[in-house]
């Protein structure tokens, strides 16, 4: 199945895209899910119908889904009692009851993240577009799984797991708890949730396509969103201009000021994007008309095709095929230089606001508002960080090879 998640600035019809999007798939035969996030269903309002928890159909092959993260958070605290229920009883603390709670900030990004890992296993559709929250917020959302695998890792290391049987001895032998086989057995099926969450994400068939209105700060967003989606190593295919005033607009019209800003910015993005743009109608789009007459570009179909050396997020051709991985590649410049150099494709990058930090066999790398945390290929761990420059939109860091850990001949 392919995946194509929407994302950009907050305000810029991105919703409405999501849904012209998806109803143009569906009539050229696909198989389309489409999945809303926003609590207000503003995407009922983009198709002309309500949404809700319940798939809906709109027409043949479109399926709409707009997850309840209030049901998913009773559901999962529940759960938790229920797993719980010992504990609880022996100190004497009352369970909650479902119909008293109300979810919690950030209960819609989970509801999202697990809706879109069972939409994508169910493999019921060909297509699932996925309405985002604004950038900076979809941003966050996006870095989750990867993030949240780490940190249990780091807490709750499996390989450091004690047999069972002996758990108890080597508590008496410590002195202290050792950590509950029912605690790791938790951490294992959220380490298994998060790590097909992260799989449908990485797949070579998601792609993330940014909506703007083009303007200095549709520019600005797009610049920002663009660097935080390379840092992740997702991809993008298109930029999507969207309300795109007519040509034809009179000199001397009001909106004549906006224009000439518009152009501007397209003409900037074009040398960087691929853009594809969409007209203002002149009014808010309603219903399935409306969304088909906006022209909005489909979804790209057929497999992505390898990354050429040094390709960039955004350089696809067209509808024809998806955009290439982003590549974090390590090239060999021994026999030259004596050093190996780790490439970091961080498009619209500024030095000034760049950082590295090495933390054993990781890298912790910061590009404006963003930070990445990643571990070190295999031959990078037995080297020493040599120095970093920024060339044009890649982060080169060079690494030595450590003579005590470098294997001999080599």
């Amino acid at each position: 199945m392919r995946t194509l998640l929407l994302t950009g600035p907050g305000g810029t019809g991105r919703t409405t895209l999501a849904a012209a999007i998806a109803l143009a798939a569906a009539r050229q035969g696909t198989r389309t899910l489409l999945l809303g996030t926003d609590r207000d269903d503003t995407l009922g309002a983009a198709l002309g119908m309500r949404t809700g928890p319940a798939p809906a159909l709109v027409e043949p092959r479109l399926t709409v889904w707009r997850p309840d993260p209030a049901q998913g958070f009773r559901d999962g605290l529940a759960a938790l009692q229920d797993r719980a229920a010992s504990a609880l009883d022996l100190l004497g603390a009352a369970r909650l009851d479902p119909e008293e709670l109300t979810p919690l900030p950030g209960a819609d990004d989970l509801a999202l993240l697990r809706a879109l890992r069972e939409a994508a296993l169910a493999e019921a559709h060909d297509l699932l577009v996925v309405d985002l929250p604004a950038a900076p917020r979809a941003l966050a959302l996006l870095a989750a799984p990867e993030e949240l695998r780490r940190c249990l890792r780091r807490l709750l290391p499996p390989e450091r797991q004690a047999a069972r049987a002996l758990r108890p001895v080597l508590g008496r032998l410590a002195g202290v708890p050792l950590p509950t086989g029912a605690l790791y057995e938790t951490a294992a099926r959220w380490e298994l949730e998060l790590a097909a969450t992260e799989a449908v994400l990485a797949d070579r068939n998601t792609v993330v396509r940014l909506v703007a209105e083009p303007g200095p700060a549709g520019a600005d967003a797009v610049r920002t969103a663009a660097l935080g989606l390379a840092l992740r190593g997702l991809r993008t295919d298109l930029l999507v201009a969207n309300r795109v005033l007519p040509e034809d607009v009179p000199a001397d019209s009001w909106l004549g000021g906006p224009l000439a800003q518009q152009r501007k910015t397209l003409a900037e993005w074009q040398g960087t994007y691929d853009v594809r743009t969409v007209p203002h109608l002149g009014r808010d789009p309603r219903g399935t008309d409306d969304l088909a007459a906006l022209g909005a570009p489909g979804a790209a179909p057929g497999a992505v095709p390898e990354a050429a050396p040094g390709a960039q997020p955004g350089a696809a051709p067209g509808d024809d095929a998806h955009a290439a991985p982003v590549e974090w590649t390590v090239t060999d410049r021994l026999a030259e230089d004596g050093v190996l150099v780790w490439s970091i494709p961080l498009p619209g990058a500024v030095r000034e606001e760049l950082d590295l930090v090495r933390r054993g066999d990781e890298l912790a790398v910061a590009a404006g508002p963003f930070r990445r945390t990643v571990p070190l290929p295999s031959a990078l761990r037995r080297c020493t960080v040599d120095g970093a420059a920024l060339r044009g939109d890649t982060l080169t860091v060079r690494f030595t090879p450590d003579p005590g850990l470098w294997p001999r001949g080599r």
